[in-house]
């Protein structure tokens, strides 16, 4: 078992926090969950809450302490190409407070729930989510960036279609990198990921992409039968961030 980590969540009552909350609880760690008061019932027994609002700094900033690792999952819900406006709003203006937030409460460790980039599809969420990788990379702090595609699971199954077609494109020599990248992964995966990143602070910032995430078994890795590999320099991401480690 791993250290006992204080971990902070903003957006854990969604759909992956229902599932992240209880693991991290299980492996012995302190968490809290950030909430509104409408969702204040939903983290699991043992879990901390701290009513708040994502996009109000005053709302929570001084409940961070302790906690010395932050992960935000905070976002607008089902994702669309007319949604551009919504994401500058949300996700963009609530990791801005979250980055404040993290600094002010002497977090050592920002783990952000991005997305996999660059893409060909949904160019606007893309861009703020490489904005917001940008603004926690200049704040100086450590971080994770776990970049997902699309995350399968209970009510997220209709892409189990795509499953076939996705292993054919990612066979072909004009297809296959960009498949790859916008690979699908599944809940489970993604919780271990997460877990693993909460229990490993890199220095500096590391990604975590797609192929990251579907060779994440937790226990294996744990054990050292599984490595991400050498880290290896990401480019630079057209946003200007500075080159990360690619795990």
């Amino acid at each position: 078992m791993a250290d006992s980590r204080r971990v902070f969540i903003t957006g854990g009552t969604g759909y992956l926090g229902a599932a992240l909350l209880p693991a991290l609880l299980a492996r012995g760690h302190r968490v809290t969950a950030l909430t509104r008061r409408s969702s204040a019932r939903k983290p699991p027994a043992g879990c901390g809450v701290v009513e708040g609002d994502a996009l109000a700094a005053a709302s929570f900033a001084d409940r961070v302490v302790p906690a010395d690792t932050l992960v935000h999952m905070v976002g607008v819900s089902h994702p669309a190409p007319w949604k551009a406006a919504q994401f500058r709003a949300v996700d963009l203006a609530s990791v801005r407070v979250s980055v404040v937030a993290a600094k002010a409460a002497g977090v050592r460790h920002f783990v952000y729930l991005s997305v996999a980039q660059p893409a060909p599809a949904m160019r606007a969420y893309v861009a703020v989510r490489a904005e917001c990788e940008a603004l926690i990379a200049a704040s100086g702090l450590d971080a994770t960036f776990v970049r997902p595609w699309y995350v399968l699971g209970p009510g997220h199954r209709w892409p189990y279609a795509l499953v076939p077609l996705y292993a054919l494109l990612e066979r072909l020599p004009a297809t296959g990198e960009t498949a790859r990248r916008l690979g699908l992964v599944k809940l489970r995966e993604m919780v271990e990921t997460l877990i693993w990143a909460v229990e490993n602070p890199p220095q500096g910032v590391r990604i975590l992409d797609v192929k990251a995430i579907r060779r994440t078994e937790l226990s294996s890795k744990l054990a050292g039968s599984i490595r991400p590999g050498e880290p290896t320099e990401a480019p630079a991401s057209p946003s200007g961030a500075p080159p990360s480690r690619l795990i």
